[in-house]
């Protein structure tokens, strides 16, 4: 096959990022912030051979498009909640600055 073509579309690096919505090894948004975090951890540690951290660093990219793709999705939701007028400021009473805390202490 030729370069570029084949799996190297399929990938975390393909055009369309769907890969990273499908993944069914992220279980959740909290779980690939959690092993984002152990990735960049490792990698910062720089104790690894350079094939591991490649390996590391494309998973890390994998996890980041995902966490984006969340974060994403849900700032359009409530962009369609504050729409739809579902959401509301907080009352008045709520925040009231003479009871607020000034920073005397």
């Amino acid at each position: 096959m030729p370069p570029g073509s084949g799996d190297d579309e399929s990938g975390p690096k393909g055009p369309k990022g769907r890969h990273s919505e499908m993944d069914s090894t992220i279980k959740d948004f909290e779980a690939a912030i959690a092993e984002l975090e152990t990735i960049v951890r490792k990698l910062e540690e720089g104790d690894l051979p350079l094939e591991s951290s490649l390996q590391l660093y494309e998973r890390g990219v994998h996890l980041s498009r995902f966490c984006h793709a969340r974060l994403e999705e849900a700032e359009r939701r409530i962009e369609v909640l504050n729409e739809r007028g579902q959401t509301k400021p907080a009352p008045p009473g709520l925040v009231d600055d003479d009871d607020a805390p000034s920073g005397r202490g």
